[in-house]
């Protein structure tokens, strides 16, 4: 079957995995057997008392599964018809179940944190065993390990090099990252699902862009597992949506990730992925210093909500300064020195305590912009994230005369 006729069917798949997914999400007997089950949470940012279900992002999780496992026939399927079962893409229908597989792992696991809440030493370890059938399948797959040297460094390094078994552990690396920075950016309603949305549209844009070109299979591959996956998310986001009516949980968080990081490493754009994860890139870094205890760190870094306003603000830690070690201290003057925190002294009850705004790209915007209601910080947050995919697609617009920037 042509790539076109299999990308049209694909989406129809996903218009009716939205749909699915949508009414499975409005269902009042969905809600109530979350909360029956304990699984439910309080809106910190609203003054309603009310259980809001939480970990539904396993239902899309559930009802993509399921969109992808009845699409699996359609784009392998033509040699059969045509008596031309001796050119069976073998290859390509492993990488396809080798996805499918990766994703259906980080579900399970991402479950598994939502009903346990585990560590997050135990974050780290989940998206890298669930990426092993991944790196396996692209090993004997004969994938490529050699990138292209960036222009002002090839005078020292050539053209390309062979990075070898260390492309491997980048690979790796990206499954984690993918896979724990929509988790680091959370806190308020829509933010999770709003910017996995805008990541996953970009890249939808980026793989039409290089269809005509080489590559144009991978990238068709690319777009058979995002099409469902954009149907879902929007669903969810539909109920995310502040004033939020259900609570994705890490379930979504992680198949989200693990799908992203699939398709980037089975389509060959890893390195292009980086590009359009650049808020999370800049949260991750940013948020470092508390996330491996060089500043302590509260266990909820959401901003803080005013009931008397209704707006919410900055979130502090607040600490002894005898629990923060050398090296803390001089992050936090440095970052109080370029403005990039607020950093107070002498506060507490014997003012014997020092109190540090939380390092979250949130907190930082709201730095910046000071209080504001909930819903506007997320479009905030979604505006800087379309601008910097927009960037990302006008700079290869200019490498398909045929795509010009819009």
């Amino acid at each position: 079957m042509l790539v076109w006729e299999s990308l049209l069917i694909d989406f129809g798949v996903a218009c009716c995995a939205y749909v699915i997914c949508d009414r499975a999400l409005a269902s009042p007997d969905t809600k109530a057997s979350f909360v029956k089950a304990g699984m439910f949470g309080k809106d910190l940012n609203k003054k309603s008392e009310d259980k809001v279900p939480e970990g539904l992002g396993v239902v899309c999780g559930a009802v993509y599964l399921m969109s992808m496992f009845l699409f699996i026939p359609v784009p392998f399927i033509r040699p059969y018809f045509l008596g031309e079962k001796g050119v069976f893409e073998h290859q390509e229908f492993a990488h396809f179940l080798c996805a499918l597989l990766c994703i259906c792992c980080m579900i399970f696991l991402g479950f598994a944190d939502d009903v346990f809440d585990l560590r997050w030493r135990h974050k780290l370890v989940m998206p890298t065993l669930a990426s092993l059938p991944l790196l396996m399948v692209y090993l004997v797959g004969a994938g490529s390990t050699t990138i292209i040297v960036p222009k002002p460094l090839r005078f020292l390094l050539g053209f390309d090099v062979n990075l070898g078994i260390l492309y491997y552990v980048f690979m790796g690396m990206l499954a984690i990252f993918c896979t724990n920075s929509i988790n680091i950016l959370a806190g308020i309603n829509g933010i999770e699902v709003g910017q996995s949305v805008v990541i996953g549209g970009s890249i939808v844009a980026f793989n039409l862009l290089e269809l005509p070109s080489s590559w144009g299979s991978k990238h068709a591959f690319s777009l058979y597992l995002l099409l469902p996956f954009m149907g879902v998310s929007l669903a969810l986001l539909k109920h995310n949506w502040y004033p939020s009516r259900v609570f994705v949980g890490d379930t979504y968080c992680y198949f989200a990730g693990m799908t992203f990081a699939v398709v980037g490493i089975l389509g060959h754009f890893s390195k292009t992925m980086g590009l359009f994860f650049m808020p999370q890139i800049f949260n991750f870094l940013y948020s470092a210093p508390q996330l491996f205890g060089l500043i302590p760190c509260p266990r909820h870094r959401l901003p803080k909500f005013d009931p008397t306003t209704g707006l919410v603000g900055n979130s502090y830690a607040q600490f002894q300064p005898s629990d923060v070690g050398p090296v803390g201290h001089v992050l936090l003057k440095l970052l109080a020195m370029f403005r990039l925190v607020s950093l107070d002294m002498n506060v507490g009850v014997k003012g014997e305590e020092m109190r540090v705004s939380n390092l979250t790209i949130l907190n930082f915007v709201l730095r910046v912009i000071g209080p504001t209601h909930e819903r506007t910080l997320v479009i905030y947050m979604l505006a800087i994230q379309v601008g910097r995919s927009y960037f990302e697609c006008k700079l290869l617009s200019y490498r398909f005369p045929l795509f010009p920037a819009i």
